[in-house]
């Protein structure tokens, strides 16, 4: 019988195996005022806090030459492409051309690095995404943003079949419920036994790698 997962402790040490990526998953809004959620009890507060957060991280994912990857899930006016989302409790969202769909203030993608734009929950289906992770030659992937239960938790799947192992950081994750949130990382952790770790866990690992090379930071600048 598979074990259950009931402790969804983050390990305090983050164990990267190869190159390691940090995924920005679908952290939207434009910096504008969301009603996501507004007429659901049970979403997760923290949503600004977190987004703050990603900014710092993604900056110093950078300064220490980790390649940064960015998702977007964003649909067509007309949601030709939106196919099955709103055959559940979705409501219209990520339309093109909506402020809200656009990217959170401060994690815009420099030129040299990868705006991923998908159409379904997972980052991995039916978009370039392993294409530019194997680009980067990645083996493992660190996955923030949201939402934990959709499409950090799909992605993570995704992730998995292919070979990678993927990192959650349960402290800049949120889900669309606490229950739902939980669910999720059980689920997760059940796939890959290292897969949730801390921010802190995070920071001590960047802290730990060395200086790029004045080329690196060249590129960086």
């Amino acid at each position: 019988m598979p074990l259950q997962v009931t402790d969804i402790t983050p390990s305090d040490t983050l164990d990267v195996v190869g190159n390691a990526v940090l995924v920005v998953v679908d952290i939207q809004g434009g910096g504008q005022p969301s009603s996501f959620g507004a007429d659901k009890p049970g979403y997760m507060p923290g949503r600004p806090e977190r987004n703050a957060k990603a900014v710092d991280m993604v900056a110093r994912f950078r300064a220490k030459g980790v390649p940064v990857v960015f998702i977007q899930e964003v649909h067509k006016p007309s949601l030709i492409d939106i196919g099955r989302e709103l055959d559940g409790n979705e409501n219209v969202h990520c339309v093109e051309g909506d402020p809200r769909t656009d990217l959170h203030p401060g994690l815009e993608p420099r030129p040299e690095e990868y705006l991923i734009k998908k159409r379904r929950y997972s980052a991995f289906f039916g978009s370039e995404l392993d294409i530019v992770l194997k680009g980067y030659k990645a083996e493992t992937l660190i996955l923030i943003g949201g939402m934990t239960d959709v499409c950090i938790h799909y992605t993570a799947v995704d992730a998995h079949q292919l070979d990678y192992r993927f990192r959650t950081v349960t402290d800049m994750v949120i889900g669309s419920g606490q229950k739902l949130h939980d669910a999720a990382l059980r689920a997760m952790k059940y796939l890959q036994r290292d897969a949730l770790v801390s921010l802190e866990a995070v920071d001590a690992w960047l802290d730990a790698l060395p200086q790029p090379t004045t080329e690196t930071s060249k590129e960086d600048a």
